[in-house]
C-alpha cells in the first residue's frame, strides 16, 4: 500500500513537469519523505509500545489503573534519574521506576504487599518485553536505513 501511495506521488510529478510545475521537486520529496516517514513511524511504535506494554502487564498481573500509570510515571522517572550512570543507568532505572511505581500505586490503593509485589513483577515484565520489541524495532530501522544507502 505504501509503495502504491509513493508511486502515485511519483506519477503525478512526473505529470506536473510538462506543465512548468515542480514535479522533480515532488518527486525527490516523497521519495525522500517515504523513507523518513516510515522511520519516523516506527519510532512512534516503538516509542508507545515502550510505554503501553508496561501498563498492559500491570494490568494482565491483576494491577488496578492507579498502578498501570504508576508504571508508566515510575519507569519514565527512572530513566531519568538513571542518566548519571553510563550506558547502563536509564534502563536499569527505569525497569525499578516501573516496578517501584507500580507496587507504590496498587499499594497505595489498599492492597497487599503479596499483591503489590506481583503487580509490580507484571510490570517489570511489561517493561522488559517493551524493550526486547523497541530493540528489534531499532535493528529493523537500522536495516532499512543500511539498505538505502547501499542501493
Amino acid at each position: 500500500m505504501n509503495q502504491l501511495l509513493l508511486a502515485a506521488v511519483m506519477f503525478l510529478g512526473l505529470l506536473m513537469i510538462p506543465f512548468g510545475l515542480p514535479g522533480t521537486w515532488i518527486i525527490a520529496a516523497a521519495a525522500l519523505g517515504y523513507q523518513i516517514l516510515v522511520l519516523f513511524g516506527l519510532a512512534v511504535v516503538g516509542e508507545v509500545l515502550e510505554f503501553t506494554l508496561s501498563a498492559k502487564y500491570t494490568r494482565k498481573y491483576g494491577g488496578s489503573r492507579r498502578a498501570s500509570w504508576g508504571a508508566i510515571i515510575g519507569g519514565t522517572v527512572g530513566a531519568f534519574v538513571g542518566v548519571p550512570v553510563p550506558l547502563v543507568g536509564p534502563v536499569i532505572g527505569a525497569f525499578a521506576g516501573a516496578f517501584v511505581g507500580a507496587f507504590l500505586g496498587e499499594y497505595s490503593r489498599g492492597g497487599e504487599g503479596g499483591t503489590a509485589t506481583r503487580v509490580a513483577t507484571g510490570a517489570l515484565v511489561g517493561r522488559a518485553v517493551a524493550a526486547a520489541m523497541k530493540v528489534a524495532i531499532g535493528v529493523g530501522m537500522a536495516a532499512i536505513a543500511l539498505f538505502a544507502a547501499i542501493v
